[in-house]
C-alpha cells in the first residue's frame, strides 16, 4: 500500500507503439529501505499520436537545457514548462538496460478500451501547455500618426 507521506518515484518510457509507466515507493520494512511497485500503467499511442515530435531525454540533457544562458524559442519554451516542476523533482537518468519496468509497459502497451486504466476517449483532446512570450518594436513615428488620428476622430477627440 502506498504511504502518501513518502516520496514516490515515477518511471516512464515511450515506444514507437506505446506508452508506459511504473510508479513506485521507497519504504521501510524490517529496517531497510525497500524500494517497491505501486502501480503499473501502459497505453497504445493513437494514430494522430505516433505523428506527434517526441522530445528524447535523459539527465544530462534536461540539466543542460536548464541551464542554457541564450536558449533558442524552441529551448525557451521547454524551459518554461519545466521551470514549474524544477522545485518539485528531481531529474534522473536510468539506462534503458535496466529501465525494464517502464520499457518494458511501453513495448506492449495496453489497447487504448475501456478497460484500461490510462483509457482516453476519442472525442477528449489532450491539454499541451503552451507558453508564449510576444514582443513587438513599432517606431516612434507610428505612435505619432496613432495620436494624430485620434484628435482628428470626433467620438475620440474628448480623450
Amino acid at each position: 500500500m502506498p504511504d502518501f507521506k513518502l516520496l514516490f518515484k515515477l518511471y516512464i518510457d515511450a515506444s514507437g507503439d506505446g506508452l508506459g509507466a511504473a510508479l513506485h515507493q521507497v519504504q521501510i520494512i524490517n529496517d531497510k529501505p525497500v524500494e517497491g511497485p505501486i502501480c503499473f500503467i501502459s497505453k497504445q499511442i493513437k494514430p494522430t499520436e505516433a505523428r506527434y515530435g517526441a522530445i528524447i531525454t535523459d539527465f544530462t540533457s534536461v540539466k543542460s537545457l536548464l541551464n542554457m544562458k541564450t536558449p533558442n524559442r524552441h529551448m525557451l519554451r521547454l524551459q518554461i514548462v519545466i521551470q514549474e516542476y524544477r522545485g518539485n523533482m528531481t531529474f534522473v537518468h536510468k539506462d534503458g538496460n535496466i529501465h525494464k519496468n517502464a520499457d518494458g509497459l511501453s513495448r506492449w502497451p495496453l489497447p487504448n478500451d475501456i478497460d484500461n486504466p490510462a483509457y482516453v476517449p476519442e472525442e477528449a483532446s489532450p491539454q499541451i501547455p503552451t507558453e508564449g512570450i510576444s514582443v513587438t518594436y513599432l517606431n516612434t513615428t507610428f505612435f505619432q500618426e496613432v495620436r494624430n488620428s485620434y484628435t482628428q476622430d470626433e467620438n475620440f477627440s474628448i480623450l
